[in-house]
C-alpha cells in the first residue's frame, strides 16, 4: 500500500474565545481501501490547484515545532500516534485563539512511493447533502468534499534530509477566503516562503523566448509550444521545472543545448529548478486580450496565417472564422435586419 500511516481530527472554533473543540481518529498503519481513495483524491486535487507557493520549514522550532515532532517520527524517537498527537493537540491550541469559526478535518498522511517518501497535510471541508432516513423523513447531513482543497501542504522528506536537490521541499496550498484559520495553518505546518513565483515565471517565459528567437524560424513555434507542453504536464503531476529535465525534452538530439543557453540567457537558480505559474506560461501559445466590452484568444500560430495585426491602423483582421462564431454573427445581422 502507498500509505504506511495516516490518521485524521475534526476540529471546530465557533465561539471565538472558547476552546477549540476536538476530536481525534485512530493511527491507521497502511489504511488501504476507502482511505487511498480519498487520498488519491485530494492528491488530485492538490496538483491541479493553480497558485501554490514553494518553501522550506522555518528554523523557529519554538513558534513552529512540526519539524521536529516529525524528525523525531522519522527517525523512530517516537511512535507516528504520539507525533500526531502533539501535532492535532498545537492546531486546537492555535484555533482556540482564533476570532475566526471554523470547522474541518485535518488529515495528515505518510505516503512512500517506489521512488520517493512524502507527507501530506490537509484541511478536508465538508458539504451540506440531504437524505432520507430510515423512516423516509427528510435529513440534513454533511459529507466530505471531495471537489475542493484549500488548505494543504506537501513534504518531499527526501529534499528536507538532503537526499535531493532542491531546498525548497514545501509545496503550499493557501486558497483565497481562508482568512484566520488559513495562516494558523501556515503557522502549523511551520511553512516560510522562500521562491518567488512571479519572478521565476518571467525568468521562464524569457529564457524560452530568447531559445526561440534563436531557433530557426520555422522551429520557433515548435519549441513554445514543447515548453508549455512540458510545464503543463509537470503541473498536472504537482512538480516544478527542471531546467536539464526540459532541455532534453526541447531537443533531443543536443539534450543540453538550451540548458547552456539559458544559463547565459537568464539568472537561474543554483538549483537548476523553476517554478513557472502554468497559466501565465500559457502567453507562449496562446494571444489574449480583454476590455472595452471585448474578449479576444487565439493561437499565436495563427498570427499571419489567419490573424493579421496593422500596427499603423492598430487593426485586427481576422479570417478563416470558427464556424460557431460565424453562425453566431449571422443569426446577430439577420436579427437586426428583420
Amino acid at each position: 500500500m502507498a500509505i504506511k500511516h495516516l490518521r485524521t481530527a475534526f476540529a471546530s472554533q465557533y465561539q471565538p474565545g472558547q476552546p477549540a473543540r476536538l476530536v481525534t481518529g485512530e493511527a491507521l498503519q497502511e489504511p488501504g481501501g476507502d482511505y487511498e481513495g480519498l487520498h488519491k483524491q485530494m492528491k488530485r486535487l492538490f496538483n491541479s490547484k493553480p497558485g501554490k507557493k514553494y518553501g522550506r520549514f522555518s528554523e523557529d522550532l519554538g513558534e513552529c515545532p512540526f519539524s521536529a515532532w516529525l524528525k523525531d517520527y522519522l527517525e523512530d524517537k517516537q511512535t507516528f500516534g504520539a507525533m500526531t498527537d502533539r501535532l492535532f493537540g498545537q492546531w486546537q491550541e492555535l484555533l482556540t485563539g482564533s476570532q475566526e469559526e471554523f470547522d474541518g478535518h485535518l488529515m495528515i498522511a505518510h505516503e512512500a512511493l517506489a521512488d520517493a517518501e512524502v507527507v501530506y497535510l490537509y484541511i478536508v471541508e465538508t458539504d451540506s447533502a440531504m437524505r432520507f432516513d430510515g423512516k423516509q423523513a427528510l435529513d440534513a447531513t454533511d459529507v466530505l468534499s471531495i471537489s475542493r482543497l484549500n488548505l494543504a501542504v506537501r513534504i518531499e522528506l527526501d529534499d528536507w534530509r538532503g537526499n535531493g536537490s532542491s531546498e525548497n521541499y514545501l509545496t503550499l496550498v493557501h486558497g483565497r477566503g481562508t482568512g484566520e484559520p488559513g495562516e494558523l495553518f501556515i503557522r502549523l505546518c511551520g511553512f516560510t516562503n522562500q521562491v518567488d513565483v512571479e519572478k521565476e515565471t518571467i525568468t521562464f517565459l524569457d529564457a524560452v523566448e530568447a531559445f526561440a528567437k534563436s531557433s530557426e524560424p520555422e522551429k520557433a513555434g515548435e519549441v513554445r509550444h514543447k515548453a508549455y507542453e512540458f510545464c503543463k504536464e509537470q503541473h498536472a503531476l504537482g512538480e516544478p521545472v527542471e531546467i536539464e529535465a526540459l532541455s532534453g525534452y526541447l531537443d533531443e538530439s543536443e539534450p543540453q543545448r538550451f540548458k547552456e543557453f539559458a544559463s547565459k540567457a537568464a539568472e537561474l537558480p543554483e538549483s537548476g529548478v523553476l517554478h513557472p505559474d502554468h497559466r501565465k506560461v500559457k502567453k507562449l501559445v496562446r494571444i489574449a486580450g480583454s476590455g472595452g466590452g471585448m474578449s479576444v484568444s487565439f493561437s499565436s500560430d495563427l498570427v499571419n496565417q489567419a490573424v493579421y495585426y496593422d500596427r499603423d491602423k492598430d487593426a485586427l483582421t481576422i479570417t478563416r472564422l470558427p464556424k460557431a462564431l460565424r453562425e453566431q454573427l449571422q443569426r446577430y445581422l439577420e436579427a437586426r435586419e428583420e
